[in-house]
């Protein structure tokens, strides 16, 4: 790990050239990049790609809303691992406003928000978290005297790009839930004319974050993203799909209480409301707290923070999921047959098929959706009959 230095680095040097200043060896440096690169997925073929864009690269300037939240955002980077939060503040970008990290405050923390606005008009990163509240002019929330629509309008157009940070960000967050008495609205519904990276979760995964700066500073640009504006290198897969306890799905064997024998065992927790087979996110790969654990490996079911609305569409949060959610495979699609049902059914296929053709065509001769066929000619009858 990098680690933090009380000498600054100027505007006019390449991160390699204040790295060399530091003292940094070159096989320190390669490792950065190399854990960096880990995180975003790039190929081994491209790692010397990402090495040297990332020595070349000057320090950025980047500029933090915090909107209508919880300020859980700032706090879960706070605890980003490979590079920590002091290597990307410090090492990595000029971070020149955030109002909960910076020293400033009331009016002094305004003008240091105009004047990175300023100075680096077209060229920040602009970093939002908290939702955007449009009920009443939006008084719910206000920053030195303006409604945060304003300051995130006025922001925005001046950034190269935007990052949504966390559920707020992303679509609303709670404060959208029904019946959204703030009419809460997140990042893209308001801002339409910049390119916006989505870091969804309540909280995100810092590392995501950091992942995604160092990306942008590499390759000129965000990461590939879903429909959803999320970077695909974290939020391509469903956590289902890279779940531990995932055998124990296809076994049939489900947490029933969360003090039964199975949960004691660790079996799957989709019966006791888990959302892995409707959530796309890294936990599982990124895990949390310097790569600790996750909330499936502490004994608790996802909730599906990363989700649209899943405020709305998730809960009951301790409620099993509606099986037409439960996507994939025929094992997923009826829950109450996996593991030894499945067995026998397919033991018996032949004849369960049968009976359900045979079942489906009596409904159907019954309404008059289909002719009936006569019977096929026994051995030895006139093969030439006709149906």
């Amino acid at each position: 790990m990098l680690t933090l230095s009380a000498d600054p680095w100027t505007a006019d040097q390449t991160l390699q050239e204040h790295l060399e200043t530091r003292g940094v060896s070159r096989r320190q440096f390669l490792r950065f990049a190399r854990d960096v690169g880990v995180l975003l997925g790039v190929a081994q073929m491209g790692l010397p790609k990402l090495v040297h864009a990332l020595a070349a690269v000057k320090r950025p300037s980047v500029v933090w809303l915090q909107l209508q939240e919880c300020t859980g955002c700032v706090e879960s980077v706070l605890r980003t691992n490979e590079p920590t939060i002091g290597n990307l503040l410090l090492d990595v970008v000029s971070l020149d406003y955030n109002h909960t990290l910076m020293a400033a405050s009331g009016h002094a923390a305004e003008e240091a928000l105009q004047q990175a606005m300023k100075a680096n008009k077209g060229e920040y990163l602009l970093v939002v978290s908290g939702s955007i509240p449009t009920k009443d002019n939006g008084i719910y929330t206000m920053i030195g005297g303006r409604s945060a629509e304003t300051v995130i309008r006025e922001a925005a157009s001046g950034a190269a790009a935007i990052v949504a940070l966390g559920a707020c960000a992303h679509f609303g967050g709670v404060q959208s839930a029904r019946p959204n008495p703030t009419e809460a609205k997140g990042v893209r519904d308001i801002i339409r004319d910049r390119p916006i990276l989505t870091i969804a979760g309540c909280p995100p995964i810092g590392d995501v974050l950091t992942a995604s700066v160092v990306h942008w500073l590499t390759f000129k640009r965000l990461p590939e993203s879903d429909a959803e504006g999320r970077p695909l290198f974290a939020y391509g897969k469903r956590i289902h799909d890279q779940c531990p306890r995932r055998a124990h799905f296809d076994a049939g064997q489900y947490v029933e209480r969360f003090d039964d024998a199975g949960a004691k065992q660790g079996w799957c927790l989709y019966k006791v409301g888990c959302k892995g087979p409707a959530t796309s996110s890294p936990c599982p790969i990124f895990l949390w707290n310097d790569r600790t654990s996750w909330p499936i490996g502490s004994g608790h079911p996802c909730l599906g923070c990363t989700e649209a609305n899943f405020w709305d569409t998730m809960t009951p949060f301790y409620g099993r999921l509606p099986e037409p959610q439960v996507a994939g495979f025929g094992i997923e699609k009826n829950i109450d047959r996996i593991g030894a049902g499945l067995v026998v059914a397919a033991l018996g296929g032949v004849g369960v098929h049968a009976a359900l053709t045979a079942v489906q065509m009596t409904r159907r001769r019954a309404d008059g959706s289909v002719t009936p066929i006569d019977p096929p000619p026994t051995s030895g009858g006139d093969s030439t009959s006709s149906h």
